[in-house]
Parts: structure tokens; sequence; C-alpha cells
């Protein structure tokens, strides 16, 4: 029998460090906490973003925009078509009147048959025209061109500016003086126009006087509106 010990005892332990298992402990509350932080930070961005979209009217992903906000538009425009803004003050041209009064050619030129000749062109282009007559109580010959009207006849103004346009315009347009008309007889018979033909216009075709003038352009209106009292001159 030796007395080496056989070493079959208890062994002894190992008295753990004071810092074992305290790096794992760490690594992990590290990992916590940035994500912590990263989630922090996009929600701070996300409010922040909110609030400038707000300040800006910007809807939020969906969220219906503020009422008062208008609607965007979409102008489609055709391949090879410019887009132009359309005027709105643009001048527009009044119809011409043919109905509404009878209309008396008389000559005030001096030059013989020019009456007859001006009531045949304006009836070619729809106006109802009476008798051609002479003026009268004139010391000499118009040599501009009036048309008068009767104020008592609702559609005459309308036809006689009408007449006035269809002579190429420059000529002035009246209501018809109190009295005896300026004609031969005395008497309109019920016509409520008067073209008292002067000699700028006498002896000249209406294509003459305005060659502007489209036959198609040419309006009928039973109850005319009533409009200026003076013509500019075509074109």
């Amino acid at each position: 029998m030796t007395d080496v010990s056989e070493g079959s005892g208890p062994i002894p332990r190992r008295t753990p460090r004071a810092n074992d298992g305290g790096a794992p402990v760490s690594g992990a509350l590290a990992i916590v906490l940035a994500v912590i932080a990263v989630v922090a930070g996009f929600l701070i961005l996300r409010s922040i973003s909110g609030d400038e979209e707000q300040q800006l009217g910007i809807p939020s992903d969906g969220a219906a925009a503020p009422s008062g906000t208008p609607a965007p538009t979409e102008t489609t425009v055709q391949p090879g078509i410019s887009a132009a803004p359309i005027p709105t003050n643009a001048p527009t041209t009044p119809p011409i009147v043919t109905q509404g009064a009878t209309v008396i050619v008389a000559n005030a030129s001096g030059v013989g048959g020019t009456a007859a000749q001006m009531s045949t062109a304006l009836a070619t282009v729809g106006f109802g025209m009476g008798d051609p007559t002479n003026a009268a109580g004139l010391a000499d010959a118009l040599t501009t061109s009036i048309v008068y009207y009767d104020t008592a006849q609702a559609g005459a103004q309308a036809v006689a500016e009408s007449v006035a346009r269809s002579l190429g315009g420059g000529v002035t347009v009246l209501p018809l003086p109190a009295g005896t008309p300026p004609v031969d007889s005395g008497n309109l018979n019920g016509a409520g126009v008067l073209l008292m033909l002067g000699s700028d216009k006498a002896g000249k075709t209406l294509a003459e006087l305005d060659p502007n003038a489209a036959p198609a352009a040419v309006t009928q209106l039973t109850n005319p509106p009533v409009g200026a009292t003076t013509v500019a001159p075509a074109g």
C-alpha cells in the first residue's frame, strides 16, 4: 500500500470570475438600445414630415385632400397642335337684320335711277322694300347718305343699322325727324326705314360698297334687338 493519493476524492470547484458572462449581457442590451433608437428616429422623422405636409396642404397617404384645395386639371393636346389661349373678349359682328321694318330708298344724289337700283340691290339680300322715291326739302344733293328709322316701330332701328352696314359702313343712322318725311309724297306709307341715298353710295352695287360682305351671313329676324345708333365703316 502506497501513501500516494489516488485522486478519487471530490474535485474542487473553480470560483467564477466577476466578469464571466458580462460580455453577452452587455452586447444584447446594446442591440436592444440600437433598435429602440432607430424606431424612435423613424417616428420623429415621420412626425416632422407629416407636419410639413399639413402646412403645405398635401394630404397624407390614404387621406382625402382638404375641401378648399382645388382638384388638379389635365389638359390633353393632340400631337402637332399647340395649345393657345382662347381670347375672352373677341369682337363679334352683329347679324344683318333684314326683317322687322320696310325700307324705302329716296334719291338724294341728283343722279337719276339710283334709288330704284339700290332698292333692287337691297331686296336681293333680303330686305323688305317699298317703292323708290325722290328726296324733298333739300337745298343741294347729299354727299353722305343717311338712314332714318321710325322710333314707333320696334324693329326699325335694327333694320336701319343693317342697311347702313350693307352699304359698307360710314353711314349715319338717325331717328326719323318729326313732321313730314323728306320725300316727294310726304308719306312713307307705313315704312319704318328711309334711306336718303347720297352721292357717296349712289350708282354702286353692294359688292362694290362692301367687298368683304358674305351673302351667307345675311340673317332674317322677326323681332330683332335694338342696337346702336351709329355704324362704323366696314373693314
